[in-house]
């Protein structure tokens, strides 16, 4: 009996040591809202919706000092929807799911499923909706399927020097051919005081492998993003230019919305943003963007897109809101007012509802 304890005694005392050194935190979002749209070929939809600021998510985060400044590091992340209850039908974990190293001198190293360093300069730097509400710039900047997260990749992001930082990003495709599905990923940022600026460069091989079939050449889809904002005080200007080049480098969200045939993504395009946030009282904050896609093909389908938001924090953790977009499409483009989650139905939407983290 008394070997029994000590033995209870020394493991209780392991586990603590063990606890000591690592640190798993659970997090996660629920959002949900109204969501009434205009201007589809599904006339007018309105519906409640779950992610309209911040898709809905439960995660897992964990580090473990390994001293000398070494840490590892893990993140797994799944998408559920607030409004029906149901799971992300895509994977358990197919928003993120990466495992890696931290080092407070080299950087960090991380594999697996994970943004790419375009769509962090998109929503970390160039739009003041942060990829959100009904004036999302991913309604027409390229955000979507592999411009979005890169399954089988590498990850490497420098410490900050001088307000300095880099990352780069390799995703290894994992096809019979060996560089059909193969992604590169780049940024360059500066941060000093009120300016946060960002260049943002991403490659994707277009080609597919299939068993016994020969590889069809769709050449690749270039992106290249510069986004940059100013703290002026008493109101944050933000300003976004990106140049998309090649097949898949800007689908359409929804490109039946207006028209029982699919309308033809471009293949050439420049999007341009301008936009602001600016503080009311003490919790509100006023939003609002203007987005131009020019496209640069003989078919010249282009589109602007004006929005206006406002949010309020009830608490560090809770905040409602309410948003406005709407999007002139032109010559037969196809382009939605969606949200973080969804890609919408028309060319007008309006949002409102209340977002809560932990």
């Amino acid at each position: 009996m008394k070997k029994t304890l000590i033995s209870i005694a020394v493991l209780g005392a392991m586990s603590n040591a063990a606890f000591a050194q690592s640190n798993v935190t659970i997090y996660g979002i629920v959002d949900a809202g109204l969501v009434s749209e205009r201007g589809g070929k599904a006339g007018n939809v309105t519906k409640v919706s779950s992610g309209v600021a911040n898709t809905s998510r439960i995660g897992f985060r964990g580090t473990e000092d390994l001293g000398g400044g070494l840490s590892a590091v893990f993140l797994l992340e799944s998408g559920f929807a607030a409004d029906t209850g149901v799971g992300d039908a895509s994977g358990l974990f197919q928003r993120q799911s990466y495992v890696g190293l931290v080092s407070k001198e080299a950087g960090s190293l991380t594999l697996g499923r994970q943004y790419t360093p375009l769509y962090n300069a998109l929503v970390q730097v160039a739009d003041p909706f942060q990829a959100g509400l009904a004036g999302s710039a991913k309604n027409l900047f390229s955000a979507s399927g592999a411009s979005v997260r890169i399954s089988n990749s590498v990850n490497y992001k420098t410490p900050t020097y001088n307000g300095f930082s880099g990352e780069l990003q390799y995703g290894v495709g994992e096809q019979a051919k060996a560089d059909a599905g193969r992604q590169l990923g780049a940024s360059l940022a500066y941060a000093n005081g009120a300016l946060n600026a960002r260049l943002a460069y991403s490659a994707r091989n277009n080609d597919t492998a299939t068993a016994g079939l020969p590889v069809v050449n769709r050449d690749y889809a270039h992106n290249t993003l510069f986004a940059a904002n100013y703290d002026f005080q008493v109101v944050k200007g933000y300003f976004a230019y990106a140049k998309d080049k090649g097949p898949t480098s800007s689908p359409l969200p929804n490109p039946t919305a207006y028209t029982a045939t699919a309308v033809a993504a471009s293949t050439d395009s420049d999007t341009m943003l301008i936009g602001a946030t600016a503080p009311i009282g003490g919790a509100g904050t006023l939003i609002a963007s203007y987005i131009r896609k020019d496209d640069n093909e003989l078919a010249n389908r282009d589109a602007d897109q004006w929005a206006l938001g406002y949010s309020y924090a009830l608490s560090k953790r809770t905040s409602t809101y309410v948003a406005y977009a709407k999007i002139k499409n032109k010559r037969g483009a196809s382009y939605t007012v969606g949200n973080n989650a969804e890609a919408g139905t028309g060319d007008k939407a309006f949002n409102v509802g209340i977002k809560h983290t932990f």
